[in-house]
């Protein structure tokens, strides 16, 4: 390893971290003031100009409260699991490109920590980190409300983890790699959103599951857990657990973009303009800082307009509805991908045609499963 590599890799490194640090914080802020425009109302607007700062003091809020630590847990444990909570979400974003290459200093500086061959089952693999993180809290809270929702909360993100993986692979399918940048470059002409939507729509309501969001927040159900795993936590710890949610919100919001919304791509009908990646690298991080920020509005969107699911509904839809969707949804796109390739290229369009009328089947399952409850409970 060169002294250049080294420094490249590390400024690189401090770039990811506090970009997601300085993200979570912002985020934060995003969401008050997003909510309040939905409920009519003005959010944080005290703290600096429009309410910018709000988010510093809540940090300085945070890190000077006492810290409270009860004394039959088991503290090792309890001391640990807020890291191992927080830590994947930001080490899995190392395998994200940001962006094209560019020449400095006649080196070429690639924008990205990591470019893996096998870069899906990398995020797949880190995700799956972060389910310790929350049971272990639950468990060394010595606490019944924290020990079931760090219970809940393990048995929903394993569950949708399977649907999440495989929404996964319809993309890897699309892009014949595996590989996050040559998922993206695969994307130039085309994004994968229009060839597979119904494939997106199952990876956006996975990943609201897997980072605990509305109407998938159960784990912390108040009115019926005080605020599940992490009810014993407190100052910093707390804020760790509140850290890793809104960093996870930001990593899977990348994910979406660099899977079916092209990544750092421009808009495939700029490919060939002056707004193209390729003339100018620097557009690269911002069109997908744009699309990060779109699904981030979504995400607060959907927390401000959808009830909590029911547990026993909440798994029920994952299990009967989702991961049969998400098998049709793979078999579809594969068999999309074969007859193009073997009789005409036109074949292609059959994937999402085909994708949104088994969407549409399941919606209607679902409208009938609920009449039928409602008509039950009448």
């Amino acid at each position: 390893m060169t002294w250049a590599l080294f420094w490249e890799w590390l400024i690189k490194s401090l770039i990811l971290v506090f970009g997601l640090l300085g993200g979570f914080a912002y985020t934060t802020w995003y969401e008050r003031r997003l909510i309040a425009r939905f409920q009519v109302r003005i959010g944080p607007n005290r703290a600096g100009p429009q309410g910018l700062l709000q988010p510093i003091a809540d940090a300085v809020k945070l890190i000077f409260k006492e810290e409270l630590t009860p004394g039959r847990v088991y503290k090792l444990i309890f001391f640990l699991a807020p890291v191992i909570t927080m830590v994947p979400s930001l080490i899995i974003a190392a395998v994200i490109p940001w962006g094209t290459s560019f020449t400095l200093g006649g080196r070429t500086i690639h924008l990205y920590l990591a470019d893996l061959n096998v870069g899906v089952i990398y995020l797949m693999s880190i995700a799956s980190i972060a389910v310790y993180g929350i049971v272990l809290a639950g468990w060394s809270s010595n606490n019944k409300y924290a020990m079931m929702g760090g219970l809940r909360s393990s048995a929903q993100m394993i569950s949708y983890e399977l649907t999440l993986g495989l929404s996964f692979v319809a993309a890897i399918l699309l892009g014949n790699s595996m590989s996050l940048v040559g998922i993206v470059e695969a994307q130039k002409p085309l994004w994968f959103v229009i060839i597979q939507p119904v494939g997106f729509i199952i990876f956006y309501i996975a990943a609201l599951a897997e980072v605990n969001r509305p109407p998938f927040d159960m784990p912390e159900a108040e009115q019926e857990l005080v605020a599940g795993y992490h009810t014993e936590y407190s100052g910093m710890k707390f804020a760790l657990f509140f850290m890793a949610e809104y960093q996870k919100m930001i990593v899977v919001s990348m994910i979406g973009a660099t899977l079916f919304l092209g990544g750092y791509r421009e808009f495939w009908f700029l490919k060939d303009t002056f707004l193209s990646v390729d003339r100018f690298w620097f557009l690269g991080p911002a069109y997908l800082f744009i699309k990060v920020v779109v699904l981030l509005g979504l995400m607060i969107w959907i927390r401000a307009s959808w009830p909590r699911i029911r547990y026993d509904r909440l798994m029920a839809f994952g299990w009967k509805i989702l991961v049969p969707l998400a098998l049709a949804v793979v078999f579809i796109t594969a068999t999309g991908i074969l007859l193009a390739e073997m009789f005409n290229p036109l074949w292609i369009w059959m994937v999402p045609v085909l994708s949104l009328l088994v969407g549409l089947i399941a919606v209607m399952f679902i409208y009938r499963m609920l009449r039928r409850k409602a008509y039950e409970r009448a």
